[in-house]
């Protein structure tokens, strides 16, 4: 048994998320399906972590186990032929039969992108958030040192989260502005349901001065 571990780029626009769901389109369940068709072999695809629907990504780590002896450097091509053009095998390898995707998975990082120009993009539309007014990025720093660390983000999460807890630590987040561009880069040991979508919202409401940071208290 060979156990291979792949690198996934894709675009998330069109599908329900990375979980298999029945009957809905989904980034699992396609690479599933693909590596069957060059295989011959049903398998368990498992991933370091599950992404959002419409989220996209530049290197999803997951890994499958085969008794198929296809060559290690023909499985990127392999699978990309069986695969729709938004999802694209980068890289595969086999590693050790204890490695696990998600149990070996020492981070994540997730990047949202804001567009703070008046007009938006025609090309990046659905690449980016949109927001015509002036974000305030100083007041936006100030209050994204508050969620740094471990802490419960139960308020963070939107409903339907599976997760067994909502506590999660976050090790560092990023705001880079690039003329109207703003990059807001979190990383973590994980993110619950949406976590990111409404830290951001957060962000973004402190940014257009909804809120202001308060003085030796961890919330704002």
């Amino acid at each position: 048994m060979r156990n291979i571990k792949i690198i996934i780029e894709y675009n998330g626009k069109g599908f329900n998320g990375w979980q298999k769901q029945p009957g809905k389109l989904n980034i699992q369940g396609e690479i599933e399906r693909a590596i069957e068709e060059v295989t011959g072999e049903k398998v368990e695809l498992y991933a370091s972590g599950r992404t959002d629907a419409g989220v996209h990504s530049f290197g999803q780590t997951a890994n499958f186990k085969i008794e198929n002896t296809i060559p290690i450097e023909k499985i990127p091509l392999a699978l990309n032929s069986k695969l729709k053009k938004t999802i694209v095998i980068k890289s595969a390898e086999q590693v050790a039969e204890n490695f696990h995707a998600r149990y070996c998975c020492k981070g994540k990082k997730y990047s949202y992108i804001i567009n703070n120009s008046i007009c938006g993009s025609a090309i990046y539309r659905d690449l980016e958030y949109h927001i015509p007014i002036k974000l305030d990025i100083e007041a936006m720093e100030k209050a994204s040192k508050y969620f740094i660390g471990e802490h419960d983000f139960k308020a963070f999460k939107a409903s339907g989260t599976s997760s067994k807890t909502s506590i999660r630590t976050i090790y560092k987040i990023e705001i880079k502005q690039e003329k109207d561009r703003i990059n807001i880069e979190y990383t973590g040991n994980g993110f619950l349901y949406n976590m990111v979508r409404i830290l951001t919202g957060t962000l973004v409401e402190v940014g257009l001065r909804k809120y202001k940071t308060r003085r030796n208290t961890r919330h704002y």
